[in-house]
């Protein structure tokens, strides 16, 4: 379908359902009178096919102890096999809650309180607090910032696993809020100096299916022909890609025997949860059927995009708008149009937003904002007037 009859379909108010985007505003900002642009998740329906499947579990009316089915990994290996080249076998598939219970999982699964744990910033904020709530070391290694565009800095990097004895990678991929899609190259060098260094990378894949025309997402398992699967554990979950985070089902994929083995003796005396059996049933559903669904979001998110960087690094040349390979989060760096007032006082209160800030990702990020894009385009464009009427630098005329 066309992008207007996807809007028209599945784009809907979330307005006084108890939606955190929407109704957690006051409570988040102390202001309900926000428009919404923050919280990683879309304001459009999940697919049809998953609608129909979880009304048809429903009617069953039992909600009780479920088996994975092995169609379940058959789905899950094709998508995964059609998209990536990485036909995932049953053995090395393990479930959670959600991608960030995962992380927590595999730090007391695999280090012990006090060691160092790494992480890229600016990075998704609760890389930051998994790691020093369950009280381990925090290393935080800032990716570089030129312009707009973020890379790893390879030596900095390895002089922060050296000097720290960093156990754990928390390697977030594609990366929020960078927006990068990393390279395999740029995977392999990493990684290199992980397995130098006997360091274990758990990588977070969850916005794997959110990546535009033109970049190729690649598993970390799979770089340099899979040199590297003794030592990375992937995290992933259809939730993202379908808009379904509350189901909480995703997947970890363990591909090495020996790091399977030491996971299932920390698992066997946790008491872990069952199976979400409408997690699964959706997420068996949008594999199946939900790829043009995708499709059209894909597009919606790619055209608010080019709408924003265009219109607003336009009028404003001070602006930028972060490139945007994977996710539909952009940074954006506004430090030279909030003018001496700050950057919350600018965005909440004159511009009228509810974002997320740069800082709540890595300190030296003031001055930077991260914004929703799997949204109407409508809010997109009202957020881009409120900066540009509210900016303290001056807007070239005919503009």
């Amino acid at each position: 379908m066309d992008k207007e009859e996807f809007l028209r379909n599945y784009l809907v108010d979330r307005r006084g359902t108890d939606c955190s985007k929407w109704d957690g505003l006051e409570q988040k900002f102390g202001d309900k009178d926000l428009l919404a642009m923050w919280v990683a998740d879309m304001e459009f329906k999940t697919c049809d096919a998953i609608v129909k499947a979880l009304k048809e579990r429903a009617d069953h009316g039992v909600f009780g102890y479920s088996l994975v089915p092995e169609e379940y990994y058959d789905v899950f290996s094709r998508w995964m096999e059609r998209r990536y080249g990485f036909p995932v076998d049953k053995e090395w598939v393990r479930f959670s809650t959600g991608c960030v219970a995962g992380i927590s999982w595999m730090i007391h699964a695999f280090t012990r309180s006090g060691d160092a744990c790494m992480i890229l910033t600016p990075v998704y904020y609760p890389f930051h607090n998994v790691v020093t709530n369950n009280n381990r070391k925090l290393v935080k290694v800032d990716l570089i910032y030129d312009d707009g565009y973020f890379t790893m800095d390879y030596e900095v990097i390895e002089k922060a696993v050296v000097d720290n004895q960093v156990k754990m990678f928390l390697m977030c991929s594609p990366h929020n809020p960078a927006g990068r899609v990393w390279k395999e190259e740029e995977l392999d060098r990493v990684l290199a100096i992980c397995k130098k260094h006997h360091v274990l990378v758990v990588s977070d894949e969850i916005h794997q299916d959110i990546v535009f025309e033109g970049k190729r997402f690649v598993p970390a398992t799979t770089v340099s022909g899979g040199k590297y699967q003794d030592i990375v554990i992937t995290l992933n979950s259809a939730s993202k890609t379908f808009n379904l985070a509350t189901l909480i089902h995703s997947h970890i994929i363990i591909t090495d025997e020996k790091l399977r083995e030491v996971y299932d003796r920390f698992a066997s005396g946790l008491n872990r949860t069952e199976i979400s059996i409408m997690g699964m049933v959706a997420t068996m559903a949008g594999y199946r059927h939900g790829e043009k669904w995708l499709e059209s979001v894909l597009e919606v998110i790619h055209d608010n995009y080019v709408y924003l960087k265009e219109t607003l690094e336009g009028k404003l040349p001070g602006a930028r708008v972060c490139a945007l390979e994977g996710t539909y989060l952009p940074m954006i760096d506004l430090r030279a149009c909030v003018g001496s007032v700050g950057t919350q006082e600018f965005v909440q209160k004159r511009c009228r937003l509810a974002v997320d800030y740069g800082e709540w990702f890595g300190e030296k990020y003031q001055g930077f904002i991260r914004m929703n894009l799997a949204t109407d385009p409508a809010y997109v464009k009202e957020a881009v007037e409120r900066i540009l009427r509210n900016s303290f630098l001056d807007i070239p005329q005919g503009l």
